[in-house]
């Protein structure tokens, strides 16, 4: 008998074992290198390279073969998964020199070298954990943290040194502070020179971060967790930046703004990028590696917040700066100052920049995301057919990833100058489901939406039962033309629901003005829209849906918007499963709750009006609270303050605490039963 798709989906990490990933081409475009686990079951990641002249692939590096235990990852490392929502183990990040002949990788806490073309790899002698090593672009050094150190080897002499050490226990050398991280999608925090000879590095200092501490009280006998954690109104990291020579030469790079958001160093600048705690001004600067003196490039403002946005500030060969700011009421891709996009097209990220050419993927419809090159002299479409693509570029040679509604799984094809297309399998496990979803608009407002049906029903025969099953934040996307995205949505549906999905006000790929409506206000926009959009796909399916049991599901800001519908419109919202809900805005982080909602302490009412506690006495439909224990991203008091602001309304709910689970529910009996478990709460809540 073949495995339910519960067990599947929790033994496959949601089907993204076995996809290849992390691509690094070689500047003569000879080779690929990437990362993928064997099967699509096995949770190990290995390195892999293909040699795109003669089309053949090869196993590089089988942690296996190592004899690494990753049973005791350094904290750090486990912390940066976290924040990079990593659901492997292995080789699951590496560095390579400039000519991508030698890669750097950490595993189990050691440090490991590989000749990509002997494959022959060895471990290097260290003097404690690893995490987050990269090498020198000439390929002779490597440097990486470990217990807060910036350290570096001379991979020829095996000498190792620190280049900056701790003063405090508080102090962190080379790595992005939880802020960068979590909300900026900087996972580093230290840049090698063109020419291998220095470094610009963060220094993150917590000592100011209030310290929360994430217990387990399903095991008593263990000490709390304690966690440096920068809530909404309270102090952040304080970071710097040092420009530190390989020669002992330390340069300071003062900056005034609150956040480093990103950094980067080629041969036409060093650069970096700030923000200041409001997040309504962008600043890049070019600095003087040798004195840290720092020139003004560019400032980009808006009376709500700038986005930051992924892959620049790059540089063509000429030196033109490639950057990505909103004008005329769009997100556009700049060359030098001008800007080479129209409005309608929405820039989502800068995937790469190849000598005078810019691969970038953007949004025409917001439920696709295709990719573009600008090749100095024109705007030219790369993939084609719908769907949701990335990519990478380098030498010439593209490599595609495509996924859409049409087929399963995630396509990945390498394209040579040539034309010649080679495919790189992916051996990810198929998910054993009819998918029946319909990508529309729907609502007022025209809301991006997909219905999901069950494969079995006849239109017409009956009424369904509905889940409504969102995210809904902002900066965050669900209805995509993409099959990966519906699976979950595609079982419950063949529980007996027909499932909504749609995206609503704050979501991406629509606009500035269309995400910028939820500033000050993460409750009452994203609340509207998903009513809205139930009750235009009711006005599109008028003998499919019972609107008299309609259910909602979501986690983290999906699971607060769940607990949001039940608590505010109970005459539209019948049952709510709320898995690590944010409860009350005060108790999530700096970065991202204070882009949309302000200071707390300036603005008091809008907190309140986006807080459920004030809510709970309205509580009249059944209500399921799911939490991890563990979970240092959304900690578990949101749910645990909402359940005591619930008893003492005497208000009837329940909480399903997870002990040792943290917000990515990585552990597979975990994340396979709490599907079961959720369908059978929403049948028995909706009578059914």
């Amino acid at each position: 008998m073949s495995e339910s798709f519960p067990r599947l989906s929790a033994r496959t990490r949601r089907f993204t074992l076995g996809v290849p990933r992390g691509f690094t081409i070689s500047p003569d475009g000879s080779r690929v290198v990437f990362l993928r686990t064997r099967t699509g079951t096995d949770p190990v990641t290995c390195l892999w390279e293909l040699d795109t002249g003669n089309h053949v692939e090869r196993l590089v590096v089988d942690p296996r073969a190592l004899d690494a235990d990753e049973g005791d990852l350094p904290p750090e490392e486990r912390a940066r998964r976290e924040r990079s929502r990593e659901q492997a183990g292995g080789v699951v990040a590496y560095s390579t020199d400039a000519d991508v002949t030698t890669a750097a990788f950490a595993l189990a806490g050691g440090l490991y070298v590989t000749e990509l073309a002997s494959g022959r790899t060895r471990r290097l002698d260290v003097p404690g954990a690893v995490i987050d090593p990269r090498l020198s672009p000439g390929g002779r050094h490597v440097a990486y943290v470990s217990e807060g150190t910036l350290r570096v080897q001379d991979l020829a002499s095996g000498e190792d040194r620190a280049l900056a050490t701790p003063e405090a226990p508080t102090v962190t050398y080379g790595l992005a502070e939880f802020i960068a991280a979590e909300e900026m999608d900087r996972m580093r925090g230290h840049w090698w020179s063109p020419g291998g000879d220095a470094l610009l590095v963060e220094r993150a200092d917590e000592a100011p971060v209030h310290t929360w501490y994430v217990s387990d009280p399903a095991n008593p006998d263990r000490p709390a967790t304690a966690q440096r954690y920068p809530a909404a109104g309270t102090p952040n990291a304080v970071t710097e930046l040092f420009v530190l020579g390989l020669d002992g030469s330390r340069v300071a790079v003062p900056f005034a703004d609150e956040y480093l958001t990103t950094a980067s160093w080629d041969s036409h600048a060093l650069s970096i990028v700030t923000m200041p705690r409001d997040q309504r001004t962008l600043r890049l600067f070019e600095v003087d590696p040798a004195t840290g003196a720092s020139t003004l490039v560019r400032e980009d403002t808006d009376p709500a917040w700038v986005d930051v946005v992924p892959g620049v500030p790059a540089h063509l060969d000429d030196g033109s700066l490639v950057w990505v700011a909103s004008a005329d009421g769009g997100n556009r891709l700049f060359v030098g100052d001008r800007a080479v996009t129209p409005p309608t097209l929405q820039v989502r990220a800068v995937l790469d920049v190849d000598h005078d050419s810019v691969l970038f993927s953007a949004s025409g419809d917001p439920t696709e995301i295709q990719l573009w090159t600008w090749d100095g002299h024109s705007l030219l479409p790369v993939s084609t057919r719908s769907g949701v693509f990335s990519g990478r570029m380098a030498g010439g040679v593209g490599v595609l990833t495509e996924q859409s509604l049409d087929a399963e799984g995630v396509s990945t094809t390498v394209v040579r100058r040539d034309g010649v297309a080679i495919p790189i399998p992916s051996v990810a496990e198929r998910p054993g489901l009819d998918l029946r979803v319909s990508l529309g608009r729907s609502g007022r407002r025209e809301l991006a939406t997909a219905v999901v049906l069950p494969s079995w029903y006849e239109p017409g025969s009956g009424r369904l039962p509905v889940l409504m099953d969102p995210y809904g934040g902002p900066h965050a996307q669900r209805v995509l033309n993409r099959r990966g995205g519906y699976l979950e949505s595609q079982w419950f549906a063949e529980q007996g629901f027909a499932v909504i999905v749609a995206d609503g006000r704050g979501t991406p790929g629509r606009g500035p003005e269309f995400e910028r409506a939820v500033l000050n206000d993460l409750a009452t926009p994203a609340l509207e829209d998903q009513i809205d959009a139930l009750q235009g796909v009711a006005q599109q399916y008028p003998d499919d849906l019972d609107l008299g049991r309609v259910a909602i599901r979501g986690w983290s800001f999906g699971g607060y918007l769940a607990a949001l519908a039940v608590l505010r419109r109970p005459d539209v919202f019948h049952a709510a499963v709320a898995g690590a809900p944010v409860t009350d805005w005060r108790l999530y982080d700096t970065c991202y709750t204070e882009r949309y909602l302000g200071h707390p302490d300036e603005q008091p009412d809008v907190y309140d009006n986006s807080s459920l506690f004030g809510d709970a006495a309205k509580l009249e439909r059944p209500l399921l609270l799911v939490h991890g224990l563990a979970d240092d991203n959304v900690v578990a008091a949101h749910t645990l303050r909402l359940s005591s602001a619930l008893l003492a309304a005497g208000r009837q709910h329940s909480v399903l605490p997870l002990s040792g689970v943290t917000h990515m529910t990585p552990q597979e009996i975990v994340a396979e039963n709490l599907l079961l478990l959720q369908v059978d709460f929403l049948k028995r809540a909706l009578g059914d």
